[in-house]
Parts: C-alpha cells; structure tokens; sequence
C-alpha cells in the first residue's frame, strides 16, 4: 500500500502545479491541458495496479466461486436429497422381500347368542334338569330361545385372542422386477443431480462474466468520466483567468454530466451481477464479494481453446436422462408382464385364545393354537386390465425412443450453432482489438494536436468517445465469447464438477 500512497502523493503534486500556473510554462493554454491529462492517466493507472494487487489478495477465482457454489447452493443440496429420498424408496420395495411379522390382540363381546335349533323328540331339556345349573353356570332355562322355544344358545359372553402373524414371499415375479424398477430410479436421480450441478455451473459462470464485463465497463466509463472531469476543470480555471469563454466552459460541464448516467447504470450493474453471483453461491447478500482478474486475462488462451473444439455431445444430460428414461420404461413394461405369473407366500400363525361368561376381568381359560400355510395366486381374468396397463407401458416406451431421436436432432444443432458463435466471437474479438488500437493512436494524435491548438476540443472529444466505445464493444466481444463457451460446456455436459469440488 506504500507505493499506492506515493503513486496519489505524485497525483496530487501535479494539480497543485496547475493551480499555480494554469497558463503553462510558455502561456499556453493546451500545453498545462494535455501535460495533466496524460501524467494523470500514467499516475492513476498505477494508483490502480497497486490497489489492484493490494485487494488480490482476498478477492476469489472463478473456479472458487463455482467450488463455494457446489457445496453450499440449496440446489445441489435438493438433489442430493432426492438421491437419498429414492434410495430410501428402493429400501421400502427390497422390504417386501423379507418376512413380514405382526402382533395382534383381539376381544369381542357377545351381545345376543345365536341359537341352534334340530329336530329331535325332547330337544328342550337337552337331557337335563331345567333347574340346575351346567358346568357353564348357565340354566337350561337361559340356554332356549326366546318365547320359550326349543333351541340352544350358542357361545360365551367374552372372547379374547392375542397373538404373532408372520407371511414371506417366495414366488413374487412383479416384486423381483420393481427392484431393478428401484435401482434405475436411483440413476435417473444421480444424472438429475449432476444435471443440477452442471446448470449451476453455468449460471455461476454466465453471473462471474457478467460482473467482470460490469467493472470493465464501469472502469472505461469512469476513465472518460475523469477526463471530461478534467478537461472541465481546466476550462474554468482558464476561464477564471480570462484564457477560455464561458461557451467552453458550459460545453465541458455538458460533456461531463452526459456520463454521469452512464456512471449511474454501471453501478447499478455492478451490484445486480454481484447479488446474482452470490445468490448462486448460496451465501448472504451481505457477503463482501470481491473477483479477480479481468475479461482481457482470457484473451490469451481463446484461440488454442478455439482450435481444441469438440463437438461430442454424447455426454449431454438431458440424453443421458431420456436413455435412463427409456430404460425405466422397459423395466416398467417388464413388471407389467410378470403380473401373469403366479405367485407363492407362506404364513404361520400362532395365537392365544380365551373364552368366558360373565365378567370380561375373571374365569379367563387360556389355550393356545397355531397354523403354517401356503398360499398360490395365479390371475385368470382381470377384465383386459393387465393388458391395457401393459400396452400402456409399450406406447410410452415408443415416445421415449421418438422424444431421444428428436432430442439428439436439436442438441446437434445447438453444438454447431455455440461452435460457430465461438469462432465468430473470436473475430469479433480481434476486430475490436485492432479497433481500440487504432482508437487509442488516433486518441494519443488528438492529444498532441490538441496540445499545440492545431485541433480543437469537441475533435479531441470525439477521439475519447471513439475510444470508449471501441473498449466497450472489445469487453462485449470477450464476454459473448466466454458466455458461448460456456453454454457449449453445458451443451456437452463436459464440466469438470470434481474438480471444483476440490476447490474452496
């Protein structure tokens, strides 16, 4: 930070300069113009390449961006959870597998006894005193039906049965292809995930360009700015001293306050890409978000990269997903077909059981029973349902194939297209470098001619417009550039997600 300091300190020496001798050395007025135009652009060009690698330090990398986004963004880490969420789902399907164990427990009380009638000769004594009692503690008065009718009662007041269930499949056709079902699910989960990370990438890349083509521009603009702030400045000053008019005067302060809008807007889009660029990274709006390097740092490396294009887009995600999606669909017209196949289980059942009269808390008389059984299922006639269900999954199968054959149509097409606005970015580029360096030459000759008054000040004016603008559009064309690459990247599905990973 020494030499920033000393770099301003030498800055400031200069104006004072002007203000004490605004006329020049020789009294021109050009000659104190153009000296403080150009040591000011040399002294805050270095004033800036100090503070520039002062704050390097601190600022962050494309490829951190992309690394912090990967971990922290809610949308990679929603996918991640679908992946999870299907795993557990493949989990339900392989349950059904294994034997399936219940507890049950069961009373009923009985509010009116059926009663049993046959046709026998003294049926209603059923061979007994009518007065005593049975070894149930009922009479055999209460056991007749009612109207005092011939029959018996059957049943006891109270029932109770408790007790452990347990069935397994072990023929289930339907069920063994719903775990293949299962296990393709889970992979269309994990492209989607990648397909997620792969479109982050991009938007983080597309918001990092854009704030870079933001600075960049906010810099050009406030490089005309300073010098129609300086040229303003000088005017007055010779003004005050009796060397410019008032005309000369107002037509700087114009000149200077035309940019200020300009200034306005590039604010503006500073701040708009640096929120956009931290809300892909999942991290607080408050985040003090600094980039580093510039859009003319990749100038160097965009015609290898042009020559190294590559048009293979079998890597695409949206193919990958419709070739897994085909693949759900043969499966699933698989398990539309085991349902004709029959199907085996077993069970064992063992339970407790309890019956009394009276009371349901007293004369509990507890017996124990239990079963093993097989059962076989094999569907006959459903009503053509199985049928319509499995001419369903073929017709679905079908579009599938059709939506891959159209899909690789249109994916083809972008490559080629995103290939060739590469390359046409790539001359745009070189056009506009040799326009800015010809801006630039003719700027530098205005200077020196405005400096001996052999030009006047709107031909200097319009030197410093050709020249911003000139910048502005050779900042455009790098940007379109990266922004086609990098919709190639994601046209091909080649970006390099793990190694940003390993990026923080």
């Amino acid at each position: 930070m020494l030499e920033y300091d000393i770099a301003l300190s030498f800055s400031l020496f200069f104006s004072e300069i002007c203000k004490k001798n605004p006329l020049g050395k020789n009294g021109s007025i050009h000659y104190c113009c153009i000296s403080i135009i150009m040591y000011s652009k040399i002294l805050l060009a270095v004033a800036l390449a100090m503070g520039a690698t002062a704050s390097a330090q601190t600022a962050l990398s494309l490829d951190q961006c992309i690394g912090i986004a990967l971990s922290e963004s809610p949308v990679v880490q929603v996918a991640d959870m679908e992946i999870t969420r299907m795993d557990y789902s493949r989990g339900e399907t392989l349950s059904q597998l294994f034997p399936q164990v219940n507890f049950g427990a069961n009373y009923s009380r009985m509010l009116a006894k059926q009663v049993m009638y046959m046709n026998m000769d003294g049926f209603g004594s059923a061979g007994s005193d009518p007065d005593t009692d049975d070894a149930s503690g009922e009479t055999s008065k209460a056991r007749k039906g009612a109207g005092n009718e011939n029959g018996i009662k059957m049943g006891l007041d109270n029932s109770y049965q408790i007790g452990f269930s347990a069935s397994v499949p072990l023929i289930a056709p339907q069920l063994w292809k719903s775990l293949k079902l299962s296990d393709t699910q889970i992979l269309q989960s994990v492209e989607q995930a990648r397909a997620s990370r792969l479109d982050l990438v991009n938007q983080v890349k597309d918001a990092y360009y854009a704030l870079m083509l933001a600075n960049d521009s906010r810099a050009v603009v406030q490089e005309s700015y300073d010098m129609a702030s300086l040229t303003h400045d000088i005017y007055t000053k010779q003004f005050a001293a009796g060397a410019a008019s008032d005309y000369d005067v107002l037509r700087t302060s114009v000149a200077m306050k035309n940019i200020e809008p300009e200034l306005l807007q590039a604010d503006i889009a500073i701040k708009q890409a640096r929120l956009q660029l931290l809300v892909l990274m999942g991290v607080e709006p408050d985040f003090p978000l600094e980039i580093s390097g510039r859009l003319s740092d990749y100038k160097d490396t965009m015609f290898e990269e042009t020559m190294l294009l590559d048009s293979d887009f079998s890597q695409n995600s949206s193919l990958v997903q419709n070739c897994i999606q085909t693949r759900m669909l043969r499966d699933a017209l698989d398990v539309q077909r085991m349902a004709w196949l029959p199907t085996l289980s077993a069970s064992i059942n063992y339970y407790w059981n309890s019956n009394s009269n009276g009371s349901p808390f007293k004369n509990f008389r507890w017996s124990n029973s239990s079963t093993f059984g097989l059962s076989l299922s094999m569907p006959l006639l459903t009503g053509g349902a199985r049928l319509s269900r499995q001419r369903q999954a073929k017709v679905q199968l079908i579009e599938s194939e059709l939506q891959r054959e159209n899909l690789e149509h249109s994916v083809g097409m972008q490559v080629d297209l995103a290939i060739d606005n590469i390359r046409r970015n790539v001359r745009q580029i070189s056009s506009s470098a040799e326009s800015v360096a010809e801006a630039e030459r003719a700027h530098d000759i205005m200077e020196r001619s405005f400096a001996i008054g052999a030009a006047s000040y709107l031909d200097l004016r319009d030197s410093e417009l050709a020249l911003t603008r000139s910048r502005l559009a050779y900042y455009q064309s790098i940007y379109n550039y990266l922004v086609a690459n990098s919709q190639l990247e994601l046209l091909r599905g080649t970006a390099p997600i793990d190694q940003y990973k390993s990026i923080r």
